[in-house]
């Protein structure tokens, strides 16, 4: 069977016109017009000789920094710019959501909207009509339907936006990381929405900074890097080399802080089968005298709370003893009892019931990955003592 998008040497290249004009007196202005301005043009290439294929049923993620050509990719793919060069060939009807309003008409109201957006996607009226009830409920804008489209909030556009081109069953779905203008709970029912068309058998490309829904929404995801294709395979491996170079590696180190007499300055995990190794270098520059609290926060990539686990804070018994120096933390962590996916690590040093020593606000961020995927909106497993903490302290002057 053929793939339903094959993408074969595209390039996109724009030509970039840099004027210079410093900062000059009157009389150099007005002698200015007698003579020519100084210009030079640059050749930029947003896409560099893409190629790849995707089959139906496929859902694709595409990530990469600001810039790596994302939107561009996509906005070829539905035709709204052409490439450079290359061949694009699609065996199916597309339906996409770039921006806010895209195949709106601002002075139609939101119903004609419909019928219009659903036109442009190939839809016979009857079609639209047959799942306009659908529409309507999902984008909740049914009391202001018959308004002018211009008087619609940009969230209010983007959600019957996003319900046209989810229900009206396009062979081909593409979106953007437009869902960001939503609120959280309508992000987590487009996602839903999604996830269940990919499931129907309709292809997705999803493009999104949130990598936590990339991996879980998405099989495969393409890794673009300035206008090229750096991987392109399974999610998980390919969000974590992402992660990777974007944080550089698996270890974070902490820049001194003099003005903290006790902070942590190295963080370190890794994960074997069924529990992880966090390991943490406090420094202390000067005597204690009192004993320390430390605490370990655990949260998705969407920042919601995952786990929590203390030394100290509630067992006043358990507290940590620092010499000065360095003194390396190594706590075992039960990664079992946490879903598939990325986590930001955030840790607190802190006088029990006083003063913060320090605060590493998400120092490290980590995957796992032990177990299949969780769908998306499926509750995490939470473990809120981090499974059972095993403490190896070692001290060093």
């Amino acid at each position: 069977m053929k793939p339903i998008l094959e993408i074969s040497s595209v390039s996109k290249t724009f030509r970039l016109q840099h004027e210079q004009q410093p900062y000059s007196s009157l009389r150099e202005s007005m002698m200015g017009i007698f003579s020519r301005s100084k210009t030079t043009k640059e050749t930029f290439h947003a896409l560099d000789n893409i190629s790849f294929n995707v089959n139906a049923g496929e859902s694709i993620g595409i990530i990469g920094k600001n810039g790596a050509g994302k939107s561009t990719l996509l906005k070829i793919l539905s035709r709204i710019t052409p490439p450079s060069s290359g061949t694009i060939t699609v065996r199916g009807r597309i339906a996409s959501l770039l921006e806010v309003g895209t195949g709106f008409h601002p002075e139609l109201t939101g119903r004609e909207n419909v019928f219009l957006n659903g036109s442009i996607l190939g839809m016979t009226r009857r079609e639209i009509a047959a799942k306009f009830d659908e529409i309507v409920d999902f984008s909740g804008t049914e009391r202001f339907l018959d308004t002018p489209l211009k008087h619609f909030s940009s969230g209010m556009q983007l959600r019957l936006a996003f319900a046209v081109a989810a229900f009206l069953e396009p062979e081909i779905l593409i979106i953007d990381e437009v869902l960001a203008v939503g609120d959280a709970e309508f992000q987590k029912r487009c996602i839903g929405k999604m996830e269940s068309v990919s499931k129907s058998g309709r292809t997705v490309l999803f493009v999104s900074h949130n990598l936590g829904a990339v991996q879980a929404l998405c099989e495969k995801t393409i890794y673009l890097h300035q206008g090229k294709i750096k991987e392109f395979a399974k999610s998980g491996p390919v969000i974590q080399q992402y992660l990777n170079e974007q944080s550089g590696q698996s270890t974070v180190v902490r820049k001194l802080n003099e003005t903290k007499k006790c902070f942590v300055h190295e963080v370190s995990f890794n994960q074997d089968q069924e529990a992880g190794i966090l390991k943490l270098s406090v420094k202390v520059e000067s005597k204690m005298r009192g004993l320390v609290a430390l605490d370990i926060r655990l949260a998705n990539i969407n920042m919601e709370p995952a786990a929590f686990g203390s030394i100290g804070t509630f067992d006043p018994d358990h507290k940590l003893a620092f010499i000065e120096g360095s003194n390396i933390i190594s706590m075992e962590i039960k990664t079992d009892q946490l879903a598939n996916g990325l986590y930001y690590v955030s840790i607190d040093l802190k006088e029990p019931d006083k003063e913060y020593y320090d605060r590493a606000e998400q120092a490290l961020l980590i995957e796992i990955a032990n177990q299949p995927i969780v769908p998306h909106g499926r509750s995490m497993q939470l473990d809120w003592n981090l499974g059972t903490m095993k403490l190896e302290i070692q001290r060093t002057t």
